[in-house]
């Protein structure tokens, strides 16, 4: 059986390179922009959703409504998960949970601040054992080719 792109019996096309970049450049999303869209109850503004999604989060969702008159900062409406827990999700680092024992772990200060940051690798970098230079043994006489003789 013989498939065909087209009815004609076309099984190639051939572009000049400007047209080639035009089609690949059409294809490309444009920057921040989903994906992957959402309809029926999955949408985001489904008021079924918070029943059927894991997360819970919805506009059906009756515990994190808030009152009309309590307006919140935007830093409080997109606070959806901690950096520790997009670590987690996003490139399975659990920075919450010892690596030896598996014991819970407190984050006590988050450095942010690029000076700080490498002041702290500079000295780290200082306070590290020097690399073994040479890796040789010392030096010694040659074999005594009599002994083997």
């Amino acid at each position: 059986m013989r498939v065909w792109w087209h009815r004609d019996g076309t099984t190639h096309v051939i572009f000049e390179p400007l047209d080639f970049i035009a089609r690949l450049a059409a294809l490309v999303p444009k920057p921040r922009v989903n994906l992957t869209r959402f309809h029926g109850v999955f949408a985001p503004n489904s008021k079924h959703r918070a029943l059927v999604t894991p997360a819970k989060r919805g506009k059906g969702n009756k515990s994190q409504v808030h009152n009309e008159t309590e307006e919140r900062t935007p830093v409080e409406r997109h606070a959806a998960m901690t950096w520790a827990q997009r670590l987690k999700r996003v490139f399975n680092i659990d920075i919450e949970t010892c690596g030896e024992c598996g014991g819970a772990v407190k984050v006590i200060a988050c450095i942010e601040d690029p000076v700080v940051i490498k002041k702290i690798l500079a000295h780290l970098k200082k306070k590290a054992s020097p690399a073994p230079t040479n890796l040789l043994p010392s030096v010694r006489a040659p074999p005594q080719a009599e002994l083997f003789g």
